[in-house]
């Protein structure tokens, strides 16, 4: 009876160890079933592969970090570009802010009194080195002085409502002149130049700037100026200008000094180069003579040694000239003036390139001023107009700046045939004159 029940207690075993199996199998593929539809790609697949859509939805619900951080870093980038500019704004004032301050340097020692050689002596600029060879270039600017109002409050308002630019044509006229400035203001107008002042040097010509619409200053009474200003020929006024001019640079501006024996046919300012302490025009009348030249000079008493090199040129038109407001275009008007005022009577023209050429040697201290000669086309004198330009077919067509009539005393009507002939158009204005003059 023991053996069959043994069998039956096994069977039972076996059949409850098989079921057990069964429903392990079929939990398995249930599992199976959840993971192929949740990890189409497999589990350990899905987990490493950004393609996959669980990983997809995981990094679209990052995103909006991603998008956060880099707006962040463009903010950072603006931020350190603002900081760059401000850094940038401030050594530019820095900078500034040395200038200025090696200019007021510049003016102390100037009134301390020290010896006219320490006084040219200024540094501008920290020590360079030098460039490779052919490469290395010198400067010819000077810093601008500072400018100071209270010299002439009333100078300053005017040339602040005339011209934004710091820069302005200046003429000085008497009624001995008047019939000349007409004919020079008139082209003035044609021409389109905003910043023509005239200092007005008696009530006659205070009355036609009025009348005229011609910006105009009055200096207060100077009985060393007025009695000149007043009743003076053309070559006593020029004289003065040397004084006047100097408030006008103090004040902050350049000036173009204007006689007004000048017709202006465009804006002179569109052809001034403002690289020099003063640039002119010339009375050379070829490219020798404006600009300069070897000249050899022949002594045959000298033998071998017989042939001795110079250098020359024609010189400067003190009729004619463009300032900076520096220090050395200050001392020499300030020269200049100071010659003028002493005994022996001079010509202020010769004056004005005595000083501004001669170089210092044993006994005087020169004038260290840069300097640039104007194109002597575009600047012309008299001289080039009647004897060159008016016989060339090409050189007609050409349209000057501004011709002076300088070399001829008929001044008036040859002013008036340039004017016609170049705003007018009439070709034949200036043929009636000879090259030079009858006397």
């Amino acid at each position: 009876m023991a053996g069959p029940v043994g069998r039956r207690g096994t069977n039972a075993s076996q059949s409850i160890r098989g079921s057990r199996i069964a429903v392990a199998i079929v939990i398995g593929v249930l599992l199976g079933c959840i993971f192929a539809v949740l990890y189409p790609h497999g589990l350990f697949s899905d987990i490493s592969n950004p393609t996959s859509h669980f990983r997809s939805r995981r990094l679209s619900k990052s995103n909006p970090k991603i998008e956060s951080t880099s707006c962040e870093s463009t903010e950072e980038i603006n931020k350190l570009k603002s900081e760059i500019t401000d850094l940038s704004n401030k050594n530019d004032e820095l900078k500034k802010q040395v200038r200025d301050l090696t200019v007021k340097l510049q003016a102390s020692e100037q009134k301390n009194g020290q010896s006219d050689s320490d006084q040219q002596i200024a540094t501008v600029s920290n020590p360079q080195k030098p460039g490779p060879f052919g490469t290395v270039k010198g400067t010819t600017i000077n810093p601008t002085i500072l400018p100071d109002a209270t010299i002439n409050p009333r100078l300053a308002k005017i040339l602040e409502k005339l011209t934004t630019e710091k820069e302005v044509i200046v003429a000085l006229a008497n009624s001995n002149v008047k019939s000349m400035l007409e004919v020079s203001v008139s082209s003035i107008k044609k021409a389109g130049i905003p910043n023509y002042l005239v200092v007005a040097l008696d009530d006659g010509i205070v009355d036609f700037c009025k009348e005229n619409d011609v910006a105009f200053y009055k200096r207060d009474p100077d009985e060393g100026i007025d009695s000149v200003a007043k009743s003076g020929g053309n070559h006593a006024v020029s004289g003065l200008k040397f004084r006047i001019l100097r408030e006008f640079l103090q004040l902050g501006y350049s000036v173009l000094l204007s006689d007004v024996d000048i017709v202006y046919i465009q804006n002179p300012f569109n052809f001034i180069y403002r690289d020099a302490d003063v640039e002119s025009m010339s009375d050379g009348h070829d490219n020798f003579t404006a600009y300069g030249y070897n000249d050899v000079f022949d002594e045959p008493s000298m033998g071998w040694a017989r042939y001795a090199h110079t250098m020359r040129i024609w010189v400067y038109n003190s009729g004619f000239f463009y300032l900076r407001p520096t220090i050395p275009a200050i001392e020499l008007l300030d020269r200049v003036a100071e010659r003028l005022s002493k005994p022996p009577p001079a010509w202020d023209q010769a004056v004005f390139n005595e000083e501004l050429f001669f170089p210092s040697h044993p006994g005087y201290i020169g004038l260290y001023a840069s300097k640039r000669t104007m194109d002597r086309y575009m600047f012309m004198n008299s001289k080039v107009m009647f004897k060159e330009v008016r016989k060339d077919e090409n050189l007609k067509k050409l349209k000057p700046v501004i011709v002076h009539v300088n070399y001829h005393p008929d001044k008036l009507p040859r002013m008036k045939a340039v004017f016609e002939f170049y705003f007018n158009g009439k070709q034949d204005a200036l043929e009636p004159f000879p090259d030079g003059s009858d006397w």
